[in-house]
């Protein structure tokens, strides 16, 4: 039998909050929760970043468009799907959910992420999901898009911190990296099983 009443007696009354990093860039807090059994607890750690997109591409032959990078999380070069961040009017990396008037449109930022990471564009768009980022730590969504029969338009057109190689790679070679763990982006990994799913 279950304690509690889901929607109600399971949620945590916040108690406080701390910004310990507030800027255009990342809102980073130290939060202070009255759990459900009426006890008390802290510090728990979150912060909010802006969404952002993940294409899952694949040009006329069929090949997945991938890209190689940096990532300073885990200090490694790793292989995913094109991706970035829903850009804002405000400049901000961040912003109050539900604030349409600033923030990009979804596909529209899908549309231009593989555009300046790759050079490709495609005619056939599909939304797959939008799930939270990191529902533990974060409050910034992903939107994930499927595009097919992508056909190179332009050069690449990367931001100033974005240094990556385009690479394409055949569903087989994908799944062999998934399977050993050498493509480690888990939203891209479901984003990939999503895409597989729907086309089976």
């Amino acid at each position: 039998m279950d304690r509690f009443n889901d929607e109600i007696d399971l949620r945590w009354e916040k108690l406080g909050t701390e910004h310990l990093v507030q800027d255009e860039w990342i809102d980073f807090r130290r939060l202070k929760y009255r759990f459900p059994d009426g006890s008390v607890f802290e510090p728990f750690y979150s912060y909010s970043r802006r969404d952002y997109v993940v294409i899952v591409a694949s040009d006329e032959e069929g090949n997945y468009l991938c890209v190689r990078q940096f990532r300073q999380g885990i200090e490694e070069v790793t292989t995913e799907f094109p991706a970035g961040g829903i850009e804002r009017k405000d400049g901000r990396e961040y912003g109050p959910k539900g604030d349409k008037d600033q923030a990009e449109d979804a596909l529209a930022a899908a549309k231009r992420e593989l555009r300046e990471e790759t050079g490709y564009e495609s005619g056939q768009w599909r939304h797959l999901i939008t799930v939270p980022s990191n529902a533990t730590l974060a409050d910034n969504y992903a939107f994930v898009f499927e595009a097919r029969n992508c056909r190179k338009s332009k050069d690449q057109d990367l931001d100033v911190t974005e240094f990556l190689n385009v690479r394409k790679y055949s569903a087989t070679e994908i799944e062999e990296m998934i399977r050993t763990g050498r493509f480690q982006q888990a939203v891209h990994v479901m984003a990939y099983l999503l895409s597989c799913r729907d086309h089976t």
